[in-house]
This record gives structure tokens, sequence and C-alpha cells, in this order.
């Protein structure tokens, strides 16, 4: 009888283990032969890895496994990433956690291979070194944390509507939508990295019943409609918590030549959690990165209680065959909504010029910085709706392009200005600013003008959009910090001067640009003792209402 249950349990676990073979990566192979657990990789690059089905019990009552099971050695030196990936692989297939080693170095090579993470992973106290000398593909990541769900084409949506509330769908639960129309082009960037525009896109959230979350609305009419994709929510929250990481930075040429060596999120629903990442090996030259955490094609996702480090910026030639410093992030959100970063801060000094600002974002909504000290924020091609709270910002600031509300409270900003508009996309916001209770300390304390709000725009480019200032920005409990001023200083400014050659009626614009309509002043106090000013340019925003309120 006890042979009978034992030939019966190893058939389940067969079984088991073949139902879901069809979500292994291709380059992966699972077998539960009656022999010792071991991976063996291929010279073509799949990995072939026998689980006992002793082991395999063994792990089911743990309810966990941990990467020495399947032969990493975590001494620093052995690379470890066929045992990493192998383990995530098992544990993928029987839904059990991951745990890596105590007091263990993973030393993880060049060597072309993704560990893909679909179970909550407890890196703990272990050590990571990413070594990326000598990388074999760049654009692969190191860990992918991924849905189980798939994609499907969503049928029976020709066209949208912005801010339109519902779709005549009906969906198997709550889906992140991604849609897009080729024929039209957004973003038609403009100065040293100018391109010819992206399709536009957009990315929402719609229960099974086809309401869109007018949180995160959808921002543009869509008349036509070339694909959309619906990807289907994950209800449970996966959580990622510690790891030490260290990457070893390439030493490739400065080209703009992304490398993705990194953990990229690809789930909804996702809690990373006391992990650090520091770099090493920064030469004279080195390409750049897209972001050790990269997010992206998701909702819902939180980084909490976080280390992360600033890249150091090279220079390159950029498209209008003039140098230009690349852009390299720590922090890559794109395609996502509903992103926060909580009590999060980064090894190197935020005034520190010599490292690019840490984060990245692109067609995002409901951004979220709370208790973070980083060097940046910013949104590229847009965002929806953003908050800074309770954080301090260095050298870059806040740099934003986008619609809905942007709010800032309880924060330092030692930026140039308060918040500026990027000039490359428009310096484009439609919608509001709320600004309260903060601390602006202009260029780091840093000798020179100040503004609150700077940007520029001639109006002879076509972005591929109208281009609007925040209809309203309200002010309330500001100070300002301009107590290292330069000669003939004026005092502080609202709006930096936009557009120089805008000095009259006779200058024309070709896309004109749609003013702030209104400022509301309350409580801003200087450290010079001088008055906020409208802008050098009164011409341009003479329209401007400024009302300053009593306390």
């Amino acid at each position: 009888m006890k042979f009978l249950f034992l030939l019966f349990f190893s058939f389940l676990l067969f079984i088991a283990g073949q139902g879901q073979a069809q979500d292994l990566p291709e380059n992966i192979v699972i077998t539960n032969k009656k022999k010792k657990t071991r991976v063996r990789a291929k010279k073509d690059g799949k990995l072939l890895i026998n689980v006992s089905p002793r082991d395999i019990q063994k792990f089911r009552a743990d309810g966990y496994i941990r990467y020495s099971d399947f032969g990493a050695k975590g001494n620093g030196k052995t690379d470890d990433i066929d045992a990493i990936a192998s383990t995530h692989a098992v544990a993928n297939q029987h839904g059990l956690a991951v745990k890596a080693d105590e007091e263990a170095t993973y030393y993880i090579g060049g060597k072309d291979r993704t560990a893909i993470i679909r179970t909550d992973t407890d890196f703990g106290m272990a050590e990571f070194i990413i070594d990326d000398t000598n990388v074999e593909n760049r654009n692969v990541s190191v860990f992918m944390v991924s849905s189980s769900q798939q994609p499907f084409h969503l049928e029976g949506v020709a066209s949208l509507r912005r801010n339109q509330e519902k779709i005549d769908v009906s969906l198997p639960g709550t889906c992140i939508v991604t849609v897009t129309d080729s024929t039209v082009r957004r973003y038609i960037r403009y100065g040293l990295n100018q391109n010819n525009g992206s399709p536009q896109t957009d990315i929402f959230v719609v229960d099974k019943n086809g309401q869109v979350d007018t949180d995160a609305p959808i921002i543009w009419d869509f008349n036509q409609i070339t694909e959309i994709m619906a990807l289907p929510v994950d209800e449970k929250t996966l959580t990622i918590t510690g790891g030490r990481f260290t990457t070893i930075a390439n030493q490739a040429e400065s080209r703009y030549t992304y490398y993705s060596r990194n953990i990229a999120i690809r789930r909804s629903n996702v809690l990373v959690d006391g992990l650090e990442h520091r770099i090493s090996g920064e030469g004279e030259h080195g390409a750049p990165y897209g972001g050790f955490l990269n997010i992206r094609d998701c909702a819902y996702v939180t980084v909490q209680n976080t280390v992360l480090t600033g890249h150091k910026t090279y220079r390159t030639i950029g498209a209008a065959g003039k140098p230009v410093s690349m852009g390299s992030y720590d922090l890559s959100v794109n395609r996502a909504l509903n992103v926060s970063f909580i009590n999060c801060r980064q090894t190197n000094d935020i005034d520190d010029r010599t490292y690019w600002g840490i984060l990245g974002s692109n067609y995002c909504k409901n951004l979220l910085y709370d208790n973070c000290t980083f060097s940046r924020f910013d949104a590229h091609m847009g965002v929806a709706n953003a908050t800074i709270r309770n954080s301090t910002l260095g050298h870059m600031g806040i740099n934003a392009i986008g619609t809905g509300t942007l709010t800032i409270e309880n924060s330092t900003i030692r930026g140039r200005s308060l918040v500026n508009l990027r000039s490359d996309y428009g310096s484009t916001w439609q919608g509001e600013f709320n600004i309260r209770d903060c601390t602006f300390v202009p260029h780091g304390g840093r000798p020179g003008n100040v503004s609150l709000i700077s940007g520029s725009y001639s109006g002879q480019h076509d972005f591929g959009y109208t281009c609007y200032m925040p209809e309203k920005i309200i002010i309330e409990n500001l100070h300002i910090d301009d107590s290292n001023p330069p000669e003939n200083y004026q005092g502080p400014a609202i709006f930096t001067d936009f557009n120089p050659d805008m000095t009259d009626s006779s200058y024309q614009e070709k896309f004109p640009y749609v003013k702030t309509e209104k400022v509301i002043l309350q409580n801003v106090t200087t450290e010079s003792g001088m008055d906020v000013r409208l802008s050098d340019n009164l011409y341009m925003f003479n329209n401007v209402e400024v009302i300053a309120r009593e306390k």
C-alpha cells in the first residue's frame, strides 16, 4: 500500500509539472526523474533541470526553495545565474516562494540569462554582484517579475475619447488596456535629442464591465485604433524583500546603447521592500543604464524602504550632431499606473552634478514620491497626475510635462527652479499645480537668478499636440532660500522668460502656447526679503492674474 501511495504521489507530481510546462520559458526544460536534483546548461543556452520527487516533497513541506537547492555556490566567484534562474523556474511551477541563502554572495556574470520571478522572493541580507564588464546581451534583464496571465487583443473597440468613462467590452476581470494609433505622432522632441515623435499611445485600467478607472483617465482622443491589448491584473500582491545588489559598471563606448541588466517589473500588484543597489567600477567612459528597477506595462507597484544609486553622467553626440549628456537611470517607469516610491533614498549626494538624475518616466499616471531623498523627479513623455510629498529633491529637481494635477507638499526642492516644464517636449502641463508647505533652495544654494516655474517655448515647433501652461497654480506657505543671490538680483520670478523673442505683438507663434490664467500666492516668503515678481518677460505673461492672499 505504501508503495502504491508513493507511486500515485509521484504520478500527481509528474502531471502537475506537465500541466504547467507551457508557462516555462522556451530555454528551460524541467523533469521529475528519480535522480538527483541538478541543473545542466547546454551549449545553446537551454537549461535542463531535474527535480527529484523527494526534493519536490521537501520544498512543498517547507513552502519555499533556496538557491543552494539548485547548486548556487554563493561564494562571490562562481557564476550562479543558472542556479538562480532554475530555482525560480521550479518555484514558479509549484507556486513556492524563493529565499536567498543567508550570508551568501551570488556572482552573476554576463551570460544571456533571465531569472523569471512569479512568486514571493526574499533576497534577505544576501549580496548579489552583477558584473557588466563582459555582457553577452545588454538588453536582457537579470531578473524579471512577470505575470502568468497572458495579454490578448481586445476586439470591438474602434475609437476612444479623452476622459471616456466606459468602453463597450466584457472582460474576465480587471485589466490594463494599452492602445495605440500609429497614424498619429506625439512627443515630437525638440533640441539636441530631437526625433520624429512616437505613435499616440495610452494605458488605463478597466474593470470586467468595461468601466474605466477615472483616477487614471484616458488622455487622448483615438479616432482610430491600430492596436489595443488587454492584460489581466493579478489580484494577489507579489512581494520582493531585501537584497544587497552591486553592479560592476560596463566599460562600453559612451553611446546610446542602454544596458538593461536589472530587475524588470512587468506584473501588476508588486511590492519591493528593503532592496539596496550600489554601483562600482564607473570609469572615464561607459554606456548608460535603463533603470535597475525598470517598471513597465503594469499597475499598482510600490517600492519602499529602498536604497538606490545615481549613475555617472557620460557624454556622446546627440541626434542634432552636437555633444549631449546621456540620461542614465536607476529608476525607470514606462507605461505604468499607480506607482509609488515610499521612504527611499540614493547613496550619492543629490546635489552632485557628476551623477545623472535617478528617475526617468514615460506614459505614466499617478506617480508618487513620499518621504524620498532623490536627485530628480522626471516625466519625459507625459505623466497624468503626480504627487511629491515629505521629500527632498536635489540638483535636477522636478522636471515634468503632462496633464492633471501636480501636487508638491511638505518638501524641499534644490533644483534650478521649483518646477521645470521640459522644453524638449513643449513645456506643457494641461491641468493645475498645487504647491504647499515647501522650501525652495534655488541652485542648491549656489548663486543664480531665481524662478519658480521654468521652461522654454518658441511657438515655432510642432510637438504633436497643443502646448499648455498650468491653467491654475496655487502656492501656499513657500519659503524661498535666496540667501546667495547674484549681482543685480531683482527677486524671485514666478515665471522664467519662456521666450525672450516675444516682447510685443509683432511676434507670431505658429503653434500658440496656452498661458496660465491664474496664480494664487499665500504666505510666500524669501530669505532675501525681496518680493516675488511675475517675470522678466512681462509682455508674455501680461494676462496672468496673480492673487496674493493674506495668511
